[in-house]
């Protein structure tokens, strides 16, 4: 394919996210047009639109690559259509409802020769690469994660949040998880925690996480789900040169008080998904990290669940 070309790629899925993010960076982007929506019930104007995959895929041969926006209950099946018409997949986190889902699209990319790229857009917020570069020559003591946001502001309506398969509170939870598993220089596991479940709902509403490095740090996390007033997106590491500090979801870092990088919440994140989607669709390479997910299963198994107030939106 001519390295000046644009790549032809349908958004599956038009939602909030979607609206805010995904198609301001694509319209950015200089690798890419916007050909195609798939959606039961949004639109864009002047682009061609349909109900579902397989009408897309027939009327429209020359879309070479799709970007999966949808909830992850049904992601597998639109991801797995998408594949084995040899179409190059993008997908919002998390990649799946689960683990097993995950692999399985991992080899269908493989068998059909596409790229499949998980994404984790916390992963490219503005702070993160120079955390992750700092920590290489810092000696951690602890880590304490705190993620609070307000379910009715970010996800209004989004029913399926709340159903099995939706992660609840992890939703933004899993954000967390994905720059945390980025810049620790080590890995680390779960040891207890527990999930908060409303009466009326399936999935949690809040949780309280111990996990511990594999040198045996202690690493914390406080998610919640009903945060009024500014949201709370922070991660403080203790270390032998005082408190690394991420906040904004990583759109800012300090040292010891001393700013590294300033920034907006979700500034760039989406613009940089798509830059690395295009590195990839031109090594014609996958990009498949599921250990974000890996650590929200564990939570899901391992911690005690306790009841919480019914959740009324």
């Amino acid at each position: 394919m001519d390295k000046n070309m644009k790549t032809k790629i349908a958004i599956i899925g038009l939602g909030k996210i979607a609206v805010d993010q995904h198609v301001p960076s694509l319209g950015r982007s200089d690798k890419y047009e916007v050909a195609a929506i798939v959606s039961r019930n949004a639109k864009l104007d002047g682009i061609d639109a349909f109900e579902n995959i397989q009408d897309m895929i027939k009327a429209r041969p020359d879309i070479s690559a799709v970007s999966l926006c949808v909830p992850p209950q049904v992601r597998f099946k639109i991801a797995k259509t998408a594949l084995q018409a040899r179409l190059d997949v993008m997908l919002e986190k998390p990649p799946g409802s689960t683990l097993a889902e995950v692999y399985a699209l991992e080899d269908l990319a493989k068998q059909n020769d596409c790229t499949l790229f998980a994404t984790w857009h916390s992963r490219f917020a503005n702070g993160v690469a120079i955390a992750k570069q700092k920590l290489l020559s810092l000696d951690i003591k602890t880590v304490e994660v705190i993620w609070k946001e307000d379910v009715r502001r970010w996800h209004p309506g989004q029913d399926w949040i709340w159903q099995p398969g939706g992660l609840g509170v992890f939703d933004p939870g899993i954000n967390a998880l994905s720059i945390v598993t980025e810049i620790l220089p080590e890995k680390f596991y779960l040891t207890d925690g527990v999930l908060h479940i409303p009466q009326n709902l399936y999935t949690p509403i809040a949780a309280d996480l111990n996990f511990k490095t594999v040198s045996g740090k202690p690493v914390t996390a406080t998610f919640d789900f009903l945060q009024t007033g500014p949201q709370t997106w922070d991660i403080n590491i203790e270390t032998n040169q005082g408190l690394l500090a991420l906040s904004g979801g990583g759109a800012n870092v300090t040292l010891n008080g001393k700013t590294l990088v300033a920034s907006d919440a979700l500034a760039s994140e989406y613009d940089r998904i798509y830059a690395r989607f295009a590195t990839l669709l031109a090594q014609n390479s996958s990009e498949v990290d599921v250990t974000p997910l890996m650590h929200v299963a564990d939570c899901f198994m391992l911690c005690k669940h306790e009841a919480a107030a019914p959740f009324i939106e």
